[in-house]
């Protein structure tokens, strides 16, 4: 991996131990020859291993004694000639501890300089432009060093060696503030007069390291509430950046792996559960029993925590679903009547990168939104194989390039119905096969004939092969897990199209990359007006209702809403598309029960009902059956559907109603999962969909499936929702050049 270190990190190892020898760069990885007694080699290799820099990553080391040669000292040499180097781009990382305390010492000459960086930390992924990683070939090609920062670049002794982005006051990157219509400021200190609008309550449009960030005084409930009604973001969720750790402790409930994921070098958001007084604006989070938190990862970041503020909101600067914002011009014009000023740079952004989000759940850290910090760092295959692209979804979009054993993910690109995704899909997908040297053999796509993915795919002119949706849920988590052989894979979520043209979405798969059987699925349900009844769940409630009663039952939900056009609907059987899916099985129960008749995010209502139970499962079920029919076997929901309404009925809590809901699906997926493992001898479980990030469904099933003696296979290194589809579209692909691939039977 270039640009980690770890070439003058080991320059300085063999020095110190007074070894000779060189180091080079070759097509299968480091060479290094070391020569010295034994004694000091021990402690060389043991150097190596414990002290790696924090950026390396070291997949294996093999050893071998030679004979002797007189030697001189340790050199850096260059790469074999005419051999082609296997090339990885580290992402982008975290401030590092030496260069966060130069930046606060008065006497350093980069003092709150807020570009500030070393070759263990500060962009890289986002300014690199093409290969060789060197600076002329970065954002940084505009910016000449100075004397100083040459000397520190071309020293292998000096952490700064070959530290791309290297600059400092004289002959870096410079901020500037702008006014809420572009004019410049002038002021001495852009970062402390920008601290100082932040504690007056005003909307800042921030220059980060992957993108624009929108901020605010996140203790501030008019600010925040301001901002809400300029971005038009009703109630999701906003992140928060926490000053430190302490400030965190203060807010949120924190574990010891949570802080360490927060204080990591990839620096993600983690979303952690709130106290109860956590003291912040009300409008942060509304109605949501968790918090997501990050720490300061550039040095810009800490130099706004000034004047008494400790927490701030850092919500990505764009509309709902469309990619974060990266230039200048584009933030002025799209910003505009958003933001009271402007915190900009002068280093171009080359690839736009949002924040990664993660959670802790059933003892791993888990993957919500996989981008800054981890991208492009490769998912590691147990096997090799052809070049294959995986174009992923139509929501919560990411690629995946197979190399070698290596699984090369995208950032997040977002929902790609937007343009400006499409775009940024189309830059971010050329960009990364240019940085791998990488053509695809072949491309894989979902099987839905209007996704835009597929459409991209169509215009290659490359060899296409379509993959059903929830095929690739299950590839993708057994590749991640390094897993051969079949599974039972549960795979959960709102939306896939299915082989016969319905929406699937609550399944049960028997199979691995070469090929599954539908073994079980959720008993269908009509959705009146298809995306309409996604974005008012009301809908999907009439439409589960119509199949579970003679009669639909007058409810309260109905109340002030126009029913009788949508009922019609499912009467003459207009407009209905049959749905498995158990994201809209969570909608429908979510407006029986009055919470989400519409919604302004994707899964909102979901996420509500789940909140409704307060971290407890209910320790009964509703009714439900599974039954076979025609070969497969149906999760029955009619029964559950019945169950809720007579609960609604007789006055039944919403947090005992979703309690109970919770505690069906745990006893329903147990035990069909049961029958799939005795009709097949399997004892392996593959979990997969955006249905687990519920993490009160998801910890409770983990749970009683090991207890029940399953081995149960979850996603942490990529996203279980959409995000990790196209790791498994590429696998599958793999399946398909080598002849293997069967499909959906």
């Amino acid at each position: 991996m270039q640009g980690v270190g770890f070439r003058p990190f080991v320059y300085r190892v063999a020095t110190l131990y007074a070894l000779t020898g060189f180091i080079l760069n070759t097509s299968s990885g480091v060479l290094i020859e070391v020569q010295g007694s034994s004694s000091l080699l021990e402690k060389f290799c043991e150097t190596l291993k414990r002290d790696a820099p924090p950026l390396a990553r070291i997949e294996a080391i093999e050893e071998s004694a030679i004979d002797s040669i007189s030697e001189d000292a340790f050199i850096i040499g260059d790469s074999s000639a005419g051999t082609e180097v296997e090339t990885l781009i580290p992402p982008d990382i975290a401030l590092c501890s030496d260069c966060r305390r130069e930046l606060l010492d008065p006497l350093n000459r980069r003092f709150r300089y807020p570009f500030i960086n070393c070759t263990n930390c500060g962009p890289r992924y986002t300014i690199v432009e093409r290969l060789p990683y060197d600076r002329p070939f970065t954002s940084m090609h505009g910016f000449t060093m100075c004397d100083e920062c040459a000397e520190e670049y071309h020293d292998p002794l000096d952490r700064r060696f070959h530290a791309q982005p290297n600059a400092c006051p004289v002959c870096g990157p410079v901020l500037s503030l702008l006014d809420s219509s572009g004019n410049p400021c002038s002021v001495t200190d852009a970062a402390a007069v920008t601290s100082a609008l932040l504690k007056q309550g005003r909307i800042v449009a921030l220059k980060g390291v992957g993108g624009f960030h929108l901020s605010v005084d996140a203790r501030n409930e008019e600010a925040v509430r301001r901002l809400r009604e300029r971005k038009g973001r009703e109630a999701k969720p906003f992140a928060v950046m926490m000053r430190d750790m302490a400030v965190v402790r203060d807010c949120c409930e924190l574990s010891d792996a949570e802080c360490a994921a927060l204080s990591s070098p990839e620096a993600p958001i983690v979303l952690l559960k709130k106290k109860t007084h956590d003291g912040l604006s009300p409008s942060v989070a509304p109605l949501h029993d968790r918090l997501g938190v990050m720490l300061p990862y550039a040095p810009l970041h800490i130099l706004l925590f000034d004047n008494g503020i400790d927490v701030l909101v850092m919500t990505s600067a764009n509309f709902s679903e469309e990619p974060i914002v990266n230039e200048n011009d584009e933030a002025l014009l799209w910003l505009k009547g958003i933001a009271d000023a402007f915190l900009m740079h002068n280093r171009p952004i080359h690839l736009k990168c949002d924040d990664s989000v993660t959670i802790h759940l059933s003892r791993s850290l888990r993957q919500i939104r996989r981008s800054r910090g981890y991208v492009p760092a490769p998912v590691y295959l147990k096997q090799d194989g052809p070049v294959v692209l995986g174009t992923g979804g139509e929501l919560k979009n990411t690629f995946a390039l197979l190399k070698g054993t290596h699984a090369l993910i995208s950032q997040h690109i977002g929902d790609m119905k937007n343009y400006e995704a499409y775009r940024h899909f189309e830059h971010a997908a050329a960009h990364l096969q240019h940085l791998f040297q990488a053509t695809p053999e072949l491309l894989v796509h979902d099987l839905h004939p209007g996704y835009m993915t597929t459409g991209w795919a169509l215009k290659q002119q490359l060899p296409l092969l379509g993959v059903q949706h929830h095929h690739a849920h299950l590839a993708s988590c057994l590749a991640e897990n390094k897993v051969e052989g079949q599974a039972i894979g549960l795979i959960l979520d709102g939306t896939g199209y299915g082989t016969e043209g319905t929406i699937w979405g609550g399944e049960v798969l028997i199979g691995d990359a070469d090929g599954v059987h539908r073994f079980a699925s959720f008993e269908p349900m009509p959705l009146p007006g298809g995306d309409a009844a996604v974005e008012q769940p009301w809908r999907a409630a009439l439409g589960y209702l119509s199949r579970s009663f003679s009669t639909i039952p007058d409810l309260p939900f109905m109340k002030g809403r126009t029913v009788e056009p949508v009922i019609e609907l499912l009467q003459k059987r207009v407009s209905l598309y049959e749905t498995s899916s158990c994201g809209r099985l969570f909608d429908a129960v979510a407006a029986l029960c009055g919470l989400q008749g519409v919604v302004t995010y994707e899964g909102e209502a979901a996420i509500q009902l789940m909140l409704a139970a307060g971290g407890i499962m209910g320790s009964s079920s509703f009714r439900y059956a599974i039954e076979e029919h025609s070969g497969r076997w149906i999760m029955n929901v009619s029964p559950v559907i019945r169950d809720v309404v007579a609960a609604v009925e007789n006055g039944v809590s919403v947090a005992d109603i979703s309690r109970r809901f919770h505690r069906t699906l745990v006893c329903c997926f147990t035990d069909v999962i049961k029958k799939a493992s005795q009709a097949t001898g399997i004892k392996r479980v593959a979990l997969s969909g955006g249905v687990f990030q519920n993490a009160l469904l998801f910890e409770a099933l983990v749970f009683e499936l090991e207890e029940a003696g399953y081995r149960v296979l979850t996603h942490s290194l990529v996203p279980s929702n959409d995000g990790g589809l196209s790791l498994g579209q590429a696998v599958i692909g793999r399946s398909y050049l080598a002849g293997r691939y069967q499909g959906v039977y």
